[in-house]
């Protein structure tokens, strides 16, 4: 029988390796540790999803299409909020403690033979993965929904071949380790585009496509490019699916969409703004393309699609956590995020007055996030997340001082004390003639997973 303390030495051994923030670009390792344990992720179809923003909304909603289809889904996704179970998931629901802990186990005897031969022991992330593909075989899945850790090429996921490679949009995130431009950095995402593998007879298998967002100017050459190379079918947003109508409604928004099949009206999405819009437009594609619909064929069964859509949740993207006065928890860590953030708060919430509790790690456009966040708060309260890569909040706060000026930022390091203190600030200024006033967290996916458990919510 699985234990607590079970749970928590398998974390503490998974926690003792390269952090994700650390990187030796190499599927060597990982390639050798699935060969030892006879290639579980060759035992089931994937559909791959890299990009810099979207891409865990991307694949819940991809999850929860295909099982609406009656298919069994194992879906990996990362970084997580609250557990780190969430990241390997099988029938919509995370793995369990006794599995997450078998699994571990199971492998364990590997990876330590993979780390004594070689000069850089497996990461953190490497060891989930291979935790991933080997519970997903052993389940088994009829397809997993694979999220990329960073970058594509080199990302530790990318010894799968995807029959569907997905490409939400690109932007400037992780510079350091994927490229100075969005051009550079869409070439290193797009090594999930990969040729047909063949089947066990030696003949091509069906044919990749390759799903995309609509980029900026730069990405999508970069993208179609690798696709022509490995002749991959390319299904541009815009193009050949895309967006028709959306409509504000309550608890989210109304869509029309085009898929590659035909037209999907009336489409419910319990989620805010228009990136998240976007985010389904791109799912319905991608399992249009893997369950082989198109043009000649016509739409998948669109109550399946209004049913699964209607159930998406993604924790930790404007979510609220709590009312009087609200508070929205979501996770944007770059500039883009945070603009896309912004603009869905305008659009679906009436707040008179928000307030904004922000936590970064080291390593982001801190100040860009803060720009972009700037015309939307009249006050900032800044703190500091448990990450080990957490900006001092010190630190922190003199940014936003230089943003926001001095008289709207507080400082608390410790979360608890900043969530008091900004929901104290925003019933101070509530004016309920008017209307509601509300919080913000964010700046960091470990923010808003310490404020939804701050908050009661343990359902991520």
């Amino acid at each position: 029988m699985t234990t607590s303390r079970d749970e928590a030495r398998v974390e503490a051994e998974l926690l003792a390796r390269w952090p994700e923030s650390r990187l030796e670009p190499s599927l060597t390792r990982i390639s050798a540790v699935l060969d030892l344990l006879g290639s579980p992720h060759r035992a089931f179809p994937v559909v791959h999803v890299t990009g810099t923003n979207g891409k865990t909304s991307t694949a819940r909603m991809v999850d929860e299409l295909l099982r609406g289809f009656g298919l069994r889904v194992g879906r990996f996704t990362s970084p997580h909020l609250e557990s780190v179970r969430e990241r390997i998931v099988v029938d919509g629901r995370p793995i369990s403690a006794e599995r997450f802990v078998e699994v571990h186990d199971d492998i364990a005897p590997y990876v330590r033979m993979v780390d004594g031969s070689s000069d850089v022991p497996m990461s953190f992330f490497e060891v989930m993965v291979a935790m991933a593909y080997a519970a997903f075989a052993e389940t088994p899945v009829d397809v997993a929904v694979v999220e990329v850790g960073m970058g594509g090429t080199w990302d530790a996921t990318n010894v799968v071949d995807g029959r569907v490679a997905v490409i939400t949009p690109v932007s400037l995130d992780h510079a350091e380790y994927l490229g100075p431009d969005v051009a550079s950095i869409a070439a290193e995402k797009a090594g999930i585009i990969k040729p047909a593998p063949p089947t066990e007879e030696g003949v091509p298998g069906p044919d990749v496509v390759a799903v995309l967002a609509h980029q900026p100017p730069g990405a999508l050459e970069a993208l179609v490019r690798r696709a022509v190379e490995v002749e991959a079918t390319v299904a541009r947003e815009g193009t050949e699916f895309g967006l028709l109508e959306r409509k504000v409604a309550v608890g989210g928004q109304q869509l029309r969409i085009q898929g590659l099949g035909g037209e999907y009206p009336e489409v419910y999405l319990p989620l805010f703004g228009a990136h998240q819009a976007q985010n389904a437009t791109v799912a319905l594609a991608a399992v249009e393309a893997f369950l082989g619909a198109g043009a000649a064929s016509g739409p998948v069964d669109p109550e399946v699609v209004r049913a699964a859509f209607a159930a998406v949740r993604s924790p930790g993207r404007l979510e609220r956590v709590r009312s009087s006065p609200s508070v929205l928890v979501d996770a944007a860590h770059n500039p883009a995020g945070m603009r896309a953030t912004v603009e869905a708060v305008r659009e679906s919430f009436d707040f008179t007055r928000l307030v904004g509790v922000v936590g970064c790690v080291r390593g982001k456009d801190v100040a860009g996030m803060l720009a972009e966040l700037e015309p939307l708060c009249a006050e900032l309260v800044v703190t500091q997340n448990s990450s080990p890569r957490a900006m001092p909040a010190d630190e922190l706060g003199a940014l936003a001082v230089d943003v926001f000026g001095a008289d709207r930022v507080s400082v608390h390091p410790r979360l608890p004390e900043a969530l008091e203190s900004a929901i104290e600030l925003a019933e101070a200024g509530s004016d309920h003639a008017l209307g509601g006033s509300g919080v913000l967290v964010t700046g960091s996916v470990v923010t808003a997973g310490e404020a939804r458990t701050l908050m009661g919510r343990k359902d991520a």
